[in-house]
């Protein structure tokens, strides 16, 4: 016979070879031998519109056999074996046939198959064959991939053997299994049961030792965000889709400068299987042109884009990493720019992470010191879903990091056996990676530097620099003097309150004291209460502020800070509230925080002719004193005022959990006490025959110890200083007398209750 193009569309759309009618009937199998060595089995269907003696053949089965148009073929008849011929499951790689007409709808490949078996049951199929298949009002190309012959036992009714026999050539049958596997570099979009279970790339880089990641303290971090963004991407993908999961596009990494959100990001780069993440620092996206910025954010998504479009879920992972995204990501409407650049840059980047066209293979991770600052539409679910801080490490985490940057030394001996970590991670509180990380950098310039020979040249003493040693002393040297926690207690800003010490003139500095120890037990160790507020209240000069800053030292906590007004000289009420808030919210940052607040009149700006005050600080202070710290954070809040009257008409009072009374010095026996504590009474005085010195007998020193008065103990002080410095017995006397004279002088209420005759 002879070869011919099939007469029409529809014929071709069969799979059949086409004859006429007066050489074979519809539904016979034959073999077209084409070679002495090639044949192929077709299923024919008689047309009339065939001439008698020519066999049609479609286009793909002209290539898929090899045929030319007018080649003479032998053709003879075909009978199955359905013993062993009969298909049982059959895999089909499938494509669209024309790339012009793709699309990235969903085809259901379990309602693909029913159709297939219906458009070509009782026809021949062999392993290579090509066919074109029409479902949906598209067309397909189809490969036959591979074939296996049903199981004997079933075609007699019997339960299935199990045995699985590989065939060339089949018959397709009404409870075949059909298989349908896309194509390489195919965008079509496969859904259902009846498809093959992609081979995937697994995400994870095999290489990857997480044990040699190099960050230290952000175990737990990391363990959350590897469980939100890439557990589902492990798992393939059709279980995957029969879940209806959707994988997360967006991680927020957020938290002090120094703690590790760079480093996090670049290892994540480096764990996944993926491209070169693309890193992009937040302002790099601005342009000077018109349209420029929105075109920036499209062209890091471009990628991801034309992958999706062409390999669909086959596609790889893309990552977009942006460094200080609160540069371009701003909340809009509040920039004062009338060109609105970056509003449009924020829309145009929340229309790419989760918009109309949505991307399913790009992860965009940000980073920033100021989540406050962020438009809340980018870190709703589906965008910036996960949200993670990346916080000041514990003691644990300071041990992790400090062994990361002295494995080296380790390892090559240069670490003296006298450097305990974990002693230097327990003097480190509220350091952050970074700073661990310049401590150890400061500690091995120390130690190079005794190895230096500072002469007329600097040179190094090589017989001396092959036994360097990092010692204990050179980090403890660096830690007092090269590297201080920027969220950590600065000893400056409260050793100047209490260089005098504390003078304990009697039981109520005593127990002040004692119930400042109850309060700072009680913020380290209830649970209940994260939040403890306090009020030092009592009259000018009665050492309130120093007593404050004595407690928080006390307290041993890692973060101690004063809010003072003399550091708000001159400062807008609303710098003020930053200023305030500042504080508050670096204390949020630390596990156990102590935050003073000194002079609460003064921050208020608070003038009794009026009266007047700033009611926008007040307002603050108010919200700051009843915010309770974040999940796992303990604050302890001390604040001191000499005018308990106002807050009391502020309602400010409320917002303090207890009131301690601070007393001025108000009896002699306080006085002498007191004196004696600097002291200023000495037994070498006692027995001096002063003019005065009747006033301060040991024996009975009857005007001082029987009197009432109202003395600041900050009163007491200046008096001393006002005194001339004793360098003899006579000294002391003049001292004494001064100091005597001083008091007198003050504007103090000394009631004296002495009798006449003890004058």
């Amino acid at each position: 016979m002879q070869a011919a193009r099939c007469p029409t569309d529809e014929l071709s759309l069969t799979n059949c070879a086409v004859v006429s009618e007066k050489d074979l009937q519809s539904g016979q199998h034959v073999t077209v031998k084409t070679t002495p060595t090639h044949k192929f089995v077709f299923t024919v269907k008689s047309h009339h519109t065939v001439a008698p003696g020519t066999i049609a053949f479609s286009l793909p089965q002209r290539k898929w056999a090899g045929l030319s148009i007018g080649q003479e073929v032998e053709v003879a008849n075909y009978n199955f074996d359905k013993s062993k011929q009969c298909i049982g499951a059959m895999t089909i790689e499938i494509d669209f046939l024309q790339k012009k007409s793709t699309d990235s709808s969903p085809y259901d490949s379990d309602k693909m198959a029913s159709e297939f078996i219906q458009q070509f049951n009782n026809q021949a199929f062999s392993v290579g064959q090509q066919l074109v298949f029409s479902f949906c009002d598209k067309l397909f190309g189809l490969v036959v991939k591979d074939m296996e012959a049903m199981d004997p036992s079933i075609l007699k009714g019997e339960p299935a053997s199990g045995k699985k026999q590989k065939i060339e050539i089949g018959l397709l049958v009404g409870n075949s299994q059909v298989i349908f596997e896309k194509a390489e570099s195919s965008s079509l979009n496969l859904v259902g049961k009846a498809k093959t279970k992609e081979a995937r790339q697994t995400i994870i880089n095999p290489d990857w030792n997480f044990e040699r990641m190099g960050i230290g303290g952000l175990d737990k971090e990391f363990s959350d965000i590897f469980r939100r963004a890439f557990a589902s991407r492990v798992f393939p993908p059709d279980i995957v889709e029969q879940m209806g999961c959707k994988h997360v596009k967006g991680i927020l990494l957020f938290g002090p400068p120094g703690c590790g959100k760079t480093l996090m990001a670049r290892q994540i780069g480096k764990m996944l299987n993926a491209r070169e993440p693309k890193i992009v620092n937040g302002p790099e996206i601005l342009n000077k042109y018109v349209g420029e910025s929105e075109a920036n954010i499209r062209k890091l998504f471009a990628d991801a884009e034309e992958e999706q479009k062409r390999l669909g879920a086959n596609s790889g992972l893309h990552i977009i990493i942006f460094d200080e995204l609160d540069a371009i990501c701003k909340q809009r409407g509040t920039g004062a720019s009338s060109t609105g650049v970056h509003d449009t840059v924020v829309n145009q980047l929340l229309s790419k992470i989760d918009g109309v066209e949505q991307l399913n293979n790009i992860l965009v991770i940000g980073m920033t010191n100021r989540p406050d600052l962020i438009d809340d539409a980018l870190m709703r679910p589906g965008r910036f879903e996960v949200k993670m801080e990346i916080g000041l490490p514990d003691e644990k985490g300071r041990l992790q990091i400090l062994s990361i940057h002295t494995a080296k030394m380790r390892e090559f001996k240069l670490l003296s056996t006298d450097v305990d970590l974990k002693e230097l991670a327990g003097e480190t509180k509220n350091y952050s990676g970074a700073e661990l990380e310049g401590l150890v950098r400061a500690a091995q310039s120390t130690a190079m530097n005794r190895h230096i020979k500072a002469t007329a040249t600097v040179e190094v003493d090589l017989e001396k620099a092959e036994k360097l040693q990092v010692t204990r002393a050179d980090f403890m040297g660096s830690l007092n003097n090269d590297i201080k926690p920027a969220f950590g207690t600065n000893q400056e800003d409260y050793a100047s309150y209490i260089m005098n010490g504390i003078i304990k003139w009697g039981d109520p500095v005593t127990r002040v004291l004692e119930d400042g120890e109850l309060l700072v037990q009680q913020t380290k160790n209830s649970d209940r209460t994260p939040l403890v507020a306090v009020l030092l209240e009592g009259p000018p000069h009665s050492g309130k502020t120093a007593l404050a800053a004595k407690i928080a030292e006390d307290s041993q906590f890692p973060f101690i800070k004063i809010c003072s007004p003399d550091k708000m000289i001159g400062n807008s009420e609303v710098s003020k509230c930053q200023a305030i808030k500042k504080i508050f919210d670096d204390a949020y940052k630390s596990q156990l925080s102590c935050v003073v607040v000194d002079d609460i009149e003064r921050l208020l700006d608070y003038v009794p002719i009026g009266p007047r005050f700033s009611n926008l600080v007040l307002q603050a202070l108010l919200v700051l004193l009843k915010k309770a710290p974040p999940q796992g954070r303990k604050l302890l809040i001390i604040g001191t005022t000499s005018r308990k009257d106002v807050l009391q008409e502020m309602e400010m009072l409320d917002a303090f959990s207890t009131t301690i009374h601070i007393p001025n010095i108000s009896s002699g026996e306080h006085l002498v006490e007191a004196l004696e504590v600097r002291n200023l009474l000495m037994q070498a005085f006692l027995g001096c025959v002063c003019d005065i010195g009747f006033l301060f007998e040991l024996s009975d020193p009857p005007y001082i110890k029987h009197s009432e008065l109202e003395l600041g103990v900050k009163t007491l002080l200046k008096a001393q200083c006002c005194a001339l410095p004793p360098h003899s017995e006579c000294d002391i006397s003049r001292t004494c007398l001064m100091i005597f004279i001083f008091l007198l002088q003050s504007d103090i209420d000394w009631h004296c209750r002495v009798e006449s005759d003890s004058v």
